[in-house]
């Protein structure tokens, strides 16, 4: 029978030290690398549980991969296979990105075209929509400061560039009475060229309420994570995003994409602000099952160092195993 070997790394690279999340500043971003091999055959995958989004942190996270770790090669000893079921979204997503790689099931070719993140000044989206094949779109983060002021700015944007198609992210931020602020900035004639506005309001139901008055298309973010959600058309609804590190393993992740393409409904894939190494994986898993759509992956900029992967055209310098930002878990400690 070959042998599996495995290995744990954390990393922990310095960030933009002007990055937001929720009510704290990030400063350095921490994850987990994963190395599984079996025989010739090797897979990598990133565990990186997001401070204020995800319910594991990066300790839980940790000591729940290495007793999977463990069992996974105790099955194989006894000639059985190891669930991911009931572990946690990151952990899931990790590992079954690296038994994905082990057996040649993830393909090689990545979408490495992004949204861009803008933060209002259209100057900003000129040369990276210039460079963009196919749809010209944009992705712009509101809820964080007054809805008028982010109404002004989209509507801004869109008379600016006239092929320009935006996302908007609002992470459950309004009351239905701010989203309708925000519309009121928005000319009528622009609102069909907002591609999706993820969850507007603190409810679903004042999401689709927005919706309906405004006639701006919506997407489920938030609620894609929550327990039991399925993927159902309804007026309105243009898109699902999908975190992988927030919602879970590989398959389910196909699964919901399934869905949504059951149902006519668009599947994004987007990054929570993993490493190049989880961020090349995402694009490869955007090619493979989303195809024509353009993920939201404009994250890699946020970084100091790229993660043993390169991403394309990056600049950023590349570190390895041997960095000190990288260093090595002692998988007997945490078992």
């Amino acid at each position: 029978m070959t042998a599996r070997r495995y290995q744990l790394y954390q990393y922990s690279i310095p960030v933009d030290s002007q990055l937001i999340l929720r009510n704290r500043f990030l400063k350095r971003r921490e994850g987990l690398l994963v190395h599984i091999q079996c025989g010739q055959h090797e897979g990598w995958g990133e565990i990186a549980p997001l401070p204020e989004f995800s319910e594991e942190t990066l300790e839980m996270a940790e000591k729940q991969t290495a007793l999977w770790l463990k069992n996974w090669d105790e099955a194989r000893a006894n000639n059985q296979k190891l669930s991911l079921d009931g572990l946690y979204p990151s952990v899931a997503f990790g590992l079954s990105c690296a038994l994905a790689e082990l057996k040649g099931k993830l393909n090689a070719q990545g979408n490495y075209q992004v949204a861009p993140l803008c933060y209002g000044d259209p100057d900003e989206l000129y040369e990276p929509l210039n460079q963009m094949q196919g749809e010209k779109v944009a992705k712009i983060k509101v809820g964080m400061y007054e809805a008028n002021r982010d109404g002004m700015i989209a509507d801004m944007l869109l008379e600016a560039i006239p092929d320009l198609q935006l996302r908007l992210d609002a992470n459950r931020s309004w009351t239905p009475e701010k989203a309708q602020l925000f519309a009121k900035y928005v000319k009528p004639q622009h609102r069909a060229r907002i591609q999706f506005l993820e969850e507007p309001c603190k409810t679903r139901e004042a999401s689709r309420q927005f919706a309906a008055e405004t006639g701006i298309a919506i997407a489920w973010d938030e609620s894609v994570r929550e327990a039991q959600f399925r993927v159902e058309k309804e007026p309105h609804l243009a898109a699902i995003v999908i975190k992988p590190t927030l919602v879970g393993s590989l398959d389910y992740c196909i699964e919901l994409i399934e869905q949504a393409h059951r149902q006519g409904i668009k599947a994004v894939i987007s990054s929570s602000i993993e490493s190049s190494l989880g961020l090349t994986q995402l694009a490869r898993i955007a090619q493979q099952y989303t195809p024509n759509v353009t993920p939201g992956l404009d994250t890699l900029s946020l970084m100091d160092y790229q993660v043993l992967r390169q991403w394309p055209d990056s600049t950023l310098p590349l570190i390895g195993l041997d960095s000190p930002f990288i260093r090595a878990i002692d998988l007997d400690e945490q078992v």
